[in-house]
């Protein structure tokens, strides 16, 4: 099987062309050898002499060469395309297999390290990442299918029961204030979803320009100042009074801001929350740490992910987004996120590269 589709492949049809034009050069190489050759021996010796057992043997080692010329070039030809073949074969086998069964199959190594092989590689690395967002997309639609349904659930149990109620002013009202806060919550949802959307598509980067990232996390910090003594929680900034860093001040401002939300929300009651810049071998650096229960060590990475939420996290105001979106932030920015243990509490760490290197 093989071997006939080795044989019809074009792949075969260009070596064979690539034989023949081979073929001509020698020939044209031998020809002009062979007349040159006897050219040579007959200004030498002149007529005298019988040359036909001389130009025999050279006519014959002539053909000999030619012949083996052919042949090993046409085995040439069979052998580098029954490999070619065989090795596209893999991958048409491997993608019928893939549209058959699903995303788990991957394209087998030989191990050569190849350009085949390399090949290969990307292409799995291809299908592994495919595989990731694939499974990220169910995990959304799931977790909004989730997290729409409570709210949905709420206010149609409003509405039928003030249906069939009498009508009350005050009653009424109070139906309608708490239904234009859950449209609000989905609303908001949404168009956290869709501000995240837009940061990863974004190709241009406009609005960037360089900053003082001391002064973006003052504001923060002065923003929510209010909400952190309503939970007894210390709110304070401290390291350098000035961190340059090249980037997007809105998007900044927001990817900072959810940070410091989160660390009062999910931080210890009556606590301390510290955001902290610095400038480290040219780099900005921005970090915000709290005392409360923080984040084990297993769910780092998974939190990044849109509507992941602990289990701790169930029953606090939020959706989930929030470091979808400092992910997103910092991803267009260049920086690098880190989540490490406080002891006890979590540090989140935006690290910037500097502004050379965007």
């Amino acid at each position: 099987m093989l071997l006939a589709n080795t044989l019809k492949s074009s792949t075969f049809r260009l070596a064979l062309i690539a034989i023949a034009v081979f073929g001509l050069i020698v020939a044209a190489i031998i020809a002009w050898v062979y007349f040159g050759t006897l050219a040579y021996v007959q200004s030498r010796v002149g007529e005298v002499g019988d040359h036909d057992g001389f130009t025999g043997m050279i006519e014959l080692a002539m053909i000999a060469v030619a012949l083996l010329l052919l042949v090993l070039a046409a085995v040439a030809a069979v052998l580098v395309t029954r490999r070619t073949v065989g090795r596209i074969e893999q991958i048409n086998a491997t993608s019928r297999a893939i549209m058959l069964s699903g995303l788990d199959q991957r394209i087998p190594l030989r191990g050569s390290h190849d350009e085949w092989d390399r090949v290969a590689e990307n292409l799995n690395q291809m299908l592994d990442r495919i595989e990731t967002l694939m499974g990220e997309v169910k995990q959304v639609s799931d977790n909004v299918a989730h997290d729409l349904r409570t709210p949905l659930t709420r206010m149609r149990g409003r509405l039928e029961k003030a249906y069939h109620a009498p009508r009350n002013s005050e009653n009424d009202a109070a139906l309608i204030g708490d239904t234009i806060a859950d449209l609000d919550a989905v609303l908001g949802m949404f168009a956290s979803i869709t501000r995240i959307s837009e940061i990863e598509t974004r190709a241009r980067k406009g609005a960037f320009r360089e900053l003082n990232l001391v002064e973006i996390a003052g504001e923060v910090v002065e923003l929510y100042d209010a909400a952190a003594e309503q939970v007894a929680t210390r709110l304070n900034l401290t390291g350098d009074r000035e961190v340059r860093v090249t980037g997007d001040r809105d998007l900044l401002f927001d990817a900072i801001a959810n940070l410091v939300d989160n660390a009062i929300k999910h931080g210890r009651a009556s606590g301390q929350v510290s955001v902290t810049c610095a400038a480290k071998d040219g780099a900005a650096v921005i970090a915000i740490a709290d005392d409360g229960p923080g984040i084990p060590s297993g769910q780092h990475d998974q939190v990044f992910k849109r509507f992941y939420r602990l289990e701790q996290s169930r029953y606090t105001p939020g959706n989930g987004l929030g470091l979808s979106l400092v992910a997103a932030v910092a991803r267009l920015h260049g920086a690098e996120v880190s989540l490490r243990d406080n002891a006890p509490g979590l540090t989140v760490a935006l690290r910037f590269p500097p502004p050379s290197a965007l």
